[in-house]
């Protein structure tokens, strides 16, 4: 059993080889292209906690992928996109050329870029342990460009992997013309390394750190992250240092300090624990240090996986005496 962390995602799915002609990005002529489909249907049941109506407790969701790749002049052309809840609409998109030791350039529509894909690396058998609660469950998570919306940049320098992001303006997903979403401009970076490329075995860690302008004669936004993972037999343990400066007097600044372990016990299954603090810097009033832990279980059968998430949180999102906890069961099957 895999244990995860933020950003990783099921990756058994079958390949469905299909041959397609897809034209060229230039408009000269057609070229063959190699399409894969994958896909996963997940259903929930979820309790929240007795001061709220929890109605309907049963969900579903159907993931679909569709990746389409070929040769264009000369690179590797690309095109990713996944559609959610039965074709409800177009959930994330991305086009990218590969240009070998130059590494690989894209437009992301939500897919993941930049610092946002190491804005909780904590070991975990399932989801995060801030998942499905209250508020606005981004406190303490890093991310100045978004995934949406954004150019991404991503090469490996001597093990070394570098995840760049920028965006022009506000993080609107577009289609054709200028967004008119609200926003300014914004760039971050994530770096990664295996520590078995580095001369230490089991370890993996990471630096990311990003600017967003917050308006006007105000500044910027700053955030950074730090992360670290070590894996030893059946064991992997993590911790997560995260800083959010917030420009402006008014400005409320994040530390957000996070650890988790997590247990393979064996080859199907896998539980964890995490706990995490958010300690909210209110210019004028007391900080406020909301408290989270939760743990999870996952167990895979091939492509099917019974998964459960029991998440509690205190002085939830800046506010005093805003407790929430929530209990998710999920079952997915990947195709």
């Amino acid at each position: 059993m895999k244990i995860i962390t933020k950003g990783e995602t099921m990756n058994n799915f079958k390949k469905v080889g299909l041959t397609a002609l897809a034209g060229s990005l230039a408009a000269i002529s057609a070229n063959a292209a190699e399409m894969t489909v994958s896909g996963a249907t997940l259903l929930t049941y979820t309790s929240e906690d007795t001061s709220e109506t929890t109605g309907n407790p049963y969900g579903m969701k159907t993931n679909l992928a569709f990746t389409a790749s070929g040769e264009v002049n000369g690179y590797t052309v690309s095109y990713y996109q996944a559609s959610q809840d039965q074709f409800a609409g177009m959930s994330s998109a991305r086009l990218s050329i590969d240009m070998g030791d130059m590494g690989t350039v894209a437009f992301d529509q939500g897919s993941g870029s930049g610092l946002a894909t190491i804005d909780d690396k904590t070991p975990t058998a399932a989801e995060e342990i801030w998942d499905g609660l209250d508020g606005t469950t981004t406190g303490g998570l890093v991310g100045a460009a978004g995934n949406s919306g954004v150019w991404n940049y991503k090469t490996t320098v001597a093990g070394v992997a570098f995840n760049g992001a920028a965006r022009k303006g506000s993080g609107t997903s577009n289609a054709d013309g200028a967004s008119s979403g609200a926003g300014q401009s914004a760039w971050d970076f994530a770096l990664t390394a295996d520590g078995d490329k580095l001369g230490v075995d089991g370890l993996a860690m990471g630096f990311g750190y990003g600017e967003a302008e917050a308006g006007s004669n105000i500044g910027d936004n700053e955030h950074m992250t730090v992360f670290a993972n070590y894996s030893t037999g059946p064991v992997t343990f993590g911790i997560q240092m995260s800083e959010i400066d917030n420009a402006g007097t008014a400005g409320i600044d994040e530390d957000a300090d996070a650890w988790g372990i997590a247990f393979n016990v064996n080859d199907n299954l896998s539980v964890s624990y995490g706990q995490r603090d958010v300690e909210y810097k209110n210019p004028t009033s007391t900080n406020v240090t909301e408290e989270g832990e939760g743990v999870a279980i996952a167990y895979t059968m091939g492509s099917i996986k019974i998964a459960g998430n029991i998440n509690e949180v205190q002085d939830n999102d800046n506010t005093l005496n805003s407790d929430d906890s929530m209990t998710e069961i999920a079952l997915s099957f990947a195709f």
